[in-house]
């Protein structure tokens, strides 16, 4: 009986979280360069040391990028992401802090397109759901820029607020995918099952750590055996 109960759990668990895409084979797939990623979420996520970690992963993959500092409002988000730019060797596209994110992203897409470079990864300044103007500015920013995938970071640690805060950046700007950060925190998963099964979006890679090597791609036969199932 035990047995029946865990297969029947290990089933429904499966069906429910969606196959996440290959963002690397997107972006390499893509025929007319540059692939634009853009980052949405709320404040304090890890949304900035996110980006880093792709930028790192496309580093290794062979694939090359260009960061858009879009966060033009949170004091010194600029310069920490310069800073993940000057490690990475990746170079940044920044305005003046009060300035507009959409232009910053349209120039960093301009520059990638005049410099041959793969992929333009987009900051966004962290924003609560609720504040309706600060929404208004990412759809400007997406409308604008016309990325190819819309990535909501969110923090495993959040619990079932996470599902209101996804649903209202889809509405904006229709995500295509998921990264939880801080998911070596939540040792059972509850969040990453509640996101699946509410929000219908795959997450792609979960945040397991600080260091740019800390970024796990979501495998959900993994996910499921940690469980114990």
């Amino acid at each position: 009986m035990e047995k029946e109960i865990k297969d029947s759990l290990k089933r429904i668990i499966e069906e429910i979280l969606v196959e996440p895409f290959d963002l690397v084979d997107e972006i390499k797939n893509k025929k007319e360069k540059p692939y634009v990623i853009l980052f949405c979420g709320i404040n304090g996520t890890g949304k900035t040391t996110t980006i880093a970690k792709i930028a790192d992963l496309l580093n290794k993959k062979k694939i090359s990028c260009v960061l858009a500092a879009g966060d033009t409002f949170r004091a010194a988000s600029i310069e920490q992401l310069k800073k993940h730019g000057e490690k990475l060797k990746v170079k940044v596209i920044n305005h003046e802090y009060g300035s507009d994110p959409a232009s910053v992203g349209f120039d960093a897409i301009k520059y990638a397109e005049k410099n041959k470079i793969d992929c333009v990864l987009i900051d966004t300044a962290g924003r609560m759901h609720t504040a309706k103007n600060l929404m208004v500015q990412i759809e400007k920013v997406a409308k604008v820029c016309k990325p190819d995938c819309k990535i909501f970071v969110g923090e495993s640690t959040t619990g079932n607020d996470i599902i209101e805060q996804i649903k209202t950046f889809d509405e904006s700007v229709k995500i295509d995918g998921i990264i939880l950060s801080k998911a070596d925190i939540d040792e059972k998963g509850g969040t990453a099952l509640s996101v699946g099964m509410t929000t219908g979006k795959p997450i792609l890679y979960l945040g397991t750590g600080q260091e740019y090597k800390d970024l796990e791609k979501f495998d959900k036969t993994k996910f499921v055996e940690k469980l114990g199932l």
